[in-house]
């Protein structure tokens, strides 16, 4: 069974940073690329990074990148999303996500299983 369970959302700073946390099950994590999306009110789902099996190939969406790391530790197993420099336009709810295959993808449908998603509210 798929299992993928965010942590680390909240109530941040502008101008702040956060990390969030993805644990996934064994073979999901060793076998696909993950990814994070985010959601905010009224709008639609968006890509905002993504790493590959090996964790060797990273993507980002341009609206983070250079303040935005994802990585991944295969000893727990976890995938991590670093975001620096908050903006209230990073307010959402963050969710992870397991590829269908070991390479970066950026769109949704590539995505076969989904975690709960983790609320981020960026405070001025």
């Amino acid at each position: 069974q798929v299992q993928l369970v965010e942590s680390g959302g909240g109530v941040v700073q502008a101008g702040g940073s956060m990390r969030l946390s993805c644990v996934a099950d064994e073979r999901t994590f060793s076998t696909y690329a993950m990814g994070w999306f985010r959601q905010a009110p009224g709008k639609e789902r968006e890509f905002v990074a993504s790493i590959s099996r090996s964790g060797l190939t990273t993507s980002y969406a341009s609206s983070v990148r250079g303040r935005c790391t994802i990585s991944r530790d295969s000893a727990k197993p976890t995938i991590y999303l670093r975001l620096t420099s908050l903006g209230p336009e990073d307010s959402a709810v963050y969710y992870c996500a397991a590829a269908t295959v070991e390479d970066v993808q950026v769109e949704q449908s590539d995505y076969a299983h989904w975690g709960q998603g983790t609320r981020v509210t960026v405070s001025s």
